[in-house]
């Protein structure tokens, strides 16, 4: 029997769980740039790809997997002096929104010393995704994609640059639309253009060269084009890169696009300037192009970013503004978010239990909440509430409880991530305790091996996961693997005791994590065999380690090492662990 109550009923006790005791999809980063890292040779340009990566502590908002944001620096500048945080100054102001988003964002330098300025090669005539910065870039995004650590979704890879980072953008999302599913061009010449040609747009050439010259480059991949979309930012008083490169660039990528668009009103943005969105024939919105009054040459980093060298923190926060425009119209994950649980109690007045919550659903209202409690009386209540908050009794027998509450939304009909509740306790406590000593043990990708000591007067044992009871029947011995689990994800597990029907409280959480499922080898063989063979790459006439960079001594035949390949691109000297 269930009883209907409001929030807020006084109770004998009262537990609360926030959103942070949802249950973790993914792994947690440090939520702190990375220190500077070495990706891979570049034989055109020469020099190793280097720069930083910003792994967020929070989890994604989007169907469980990360967002992977790349961010091009312009001419003149570098991933560490401009673009990434440095103490107050925020540089490109992109931390803000990858904790907000749960995305990784990468930071890359220009290789070589392009044009005398480190700037980026978008102006080569023979763009390929094998060599030079588009070969180096492009290898730099399937080491992220392919390390499982990360948990990025392949439908949630965009890219985005200032000035010549503009170009090369434009550039690779022409080249692998299949790679990027949006992309940002912030003041980018397109390609076709030259070096000498950044401060006026040459005569005969347009949108239609542009967009033709796009859509050769990407080749096979042309029918990608359907589902990428495209910003364009620029500033109205830029006199480097000519602001009529703006409109040129966002048509051209329409042209890319094919079919009929219509021009939607201008909308003013924050920071002064105005924003003009494109739909296509099916109603989706495909480009956006957004003129910044009285902003030169610079990256709009908005408030907080960096003050100067080609950053400008007085206008348009460029970083907010993409991130939700790629979010919200992304065409191959789903735009929306699932719902989010706010709150979820549990209260106790005699044998009665009051489980209430509350939800945001960014797809419009939440259809049903659902209540799973473990203990003497188990509940599954797919139909617990709807609407922004709910409340409802349900008659227990004595018992300690545990459980979980999650919303699914009515128009889209995702479901929230788990919303904890605490254990709680209806009647008097039981005699049996819960048992003590529990430890995990062997993990591999899918799996966890768990032991505990036995409880006296037990007759059997539950465990649980994230707070949900994961065994189907009480084990009558203490251990237990835990399988059907994700790969490089985080879990905490507790047990109870059972003397009969009766069931004791949980033990103490122990927090295990499964493995990426790589399995480790070793190679040994000279330096110059290890950089021949990808396993490193030489730097200053040494060799290194790929993905550790670990110095193994000079790049030559006589140097002999053994390198631990721990998980995919990333080596160790020594051997496996």
């Amino acid at each position: 029997m269930d009883i209907k109550h409001s929030l807020g009923r006084r109770a004998a006790s009262l537990l609360l769980c926030l959103p942070a005791c949802a249950l973790a999809q993914v792994q947690a980063g440090p939520g702190a740039w990375s220190g500077n890292q070495t990706w891979g040779a570049d034989s055109v340009n020469g020099g190793n790809l280097s720069g930083y990566f910003y792994w967020p502590a929070t989890q994604p908002v989007l169907g469980g997997k990360r967002a992977l944001v790349m961010v091009l620096h312009g001419c003149q500048q570098t991933a560490a002096g401009d673009v990434i945080d440095a103490g107050a100054d925020k540089g490109f102001n992109w931390k803000g929104v990858a904790d907000q988003y749960g995305a990784v964002v990468l930071a890359p330098n220009a290789t070589g010393n392009v044009s005398g300025s480190h700037c980026w090669d978008y102006s080569l005539g023979n763009h390929n995704r094998a060599s030079g910065h588009d070969g180096v870039l492009l290898n730099l995004v399937s080491r992220f994609l392919a390390d499982a650590r990360y948990a990025i979704d392949p439908d949630q890879v965009y890219v985005t640059g200032l000035s010549s980072g503009g170009g090369q953008t434009m550039v690779l999302g022409c080249l692998a639309p299949d790679v990027f599913a949006g992309i940002g061009i912030n003041a980018g010449p397109p390609p076709g253009t030259t070096t000498m040609q950044i401060g006026s747009v040459p005569s005969g050439f347009n949108a239609n060269t542009a967009g033709n010259k796009c859509m050769t480059m990407a080749g096979a991949q042309q029918g990608k084009f359907a589902t990428q979309i495209a910003s364009v930012i620029w500033g109205s008083n830029d006199y480097t890169v000519a602001p009529a490169y703006g409109p040129i660039d966002a048509a051209a990528m329409r042209i890319a696009y094919g079919g009929v668009f219509t021009r939607g009103a201008q909308v003013l943005v924050p920071g002064g300037g105005g924003n003009t969105p494109y739909t296509d024939g099916n109603g989706k919105l495909r480009t956006s192009e957004i003129a910044v009054s009285g902003m030169g040459h610079a990256w709009p980093a908005g408030p907080g970013g960096q003050n100067g060298h080609f950053v400008d923190p007085t206008k348009v926060d460029y970083p907010a503004f993409v991130m939700d425009f790629w979010f919200r119209n992304n065409l191959r994950a789903s735009a929306i978010a699932a719902p989010l649980m706010t709150v979820c109690t549990a209260s106790v007045a005699g044998n009665a239990a009051t489980i209430g919550g509350a939800a945001v659903d960014a797809g419009g209202t939440i259809g049903s909440y659902r209540v799973a409690l473990s203990g003497a009386t188990p509940v599954n209540d797919a139909q617990a509430g709807s609407g922004a908050a709910f409340s409802i009794a349900y008659a227990l027998a004595n018992g300690y409880y545990s459980g979980t509450v999650t919303a699914t939304s009515a128009r889209s009909g995702q479901t929230s991530a788990p919303c904890t509740l605490p254990q709680f306790l209806v009647g008097p406590a039981p005699a049996v305790q819960p048992p003590a000593g529990l430890k995990a043990g062997a993990a591999s990708a899918s799996s966890i091996a768990l032991s505990w000591s036995a409880a006296a007067g037990a007759s059997g044992y539950n465990l649980y996961r994230n707070g949900g009871k994961v065994t189907p029947s009480p084990l009558t011995g203490t251990s237990y693997t835990d399988t059907g689990l994700a790969a490089s994800t985080s879990y905490t597990y507790q047990a109870s005791s059972l003397a009969g029907a009766v069931e004791s409280g949980l033990s103490a959480g122990v927090s295990a994590s499964t493995s990426s499922g790589f399995i480790c080898s070793t190679v040994t063989a000279s330096n110059f065999a290890h950089v021949q063979a990808g396993r490193a790459h030489a730097s200053g006439g040494f060799a290194l380690a790929n993905g550790s960079n670990q110095n193994m001594g000079l790049n030559n035949l006589f140097y002999i090492q053994t390198l631990a390949q721990t998980s995919a691109g990333h080596y160790v000297l020594g051997h496996c662990p």
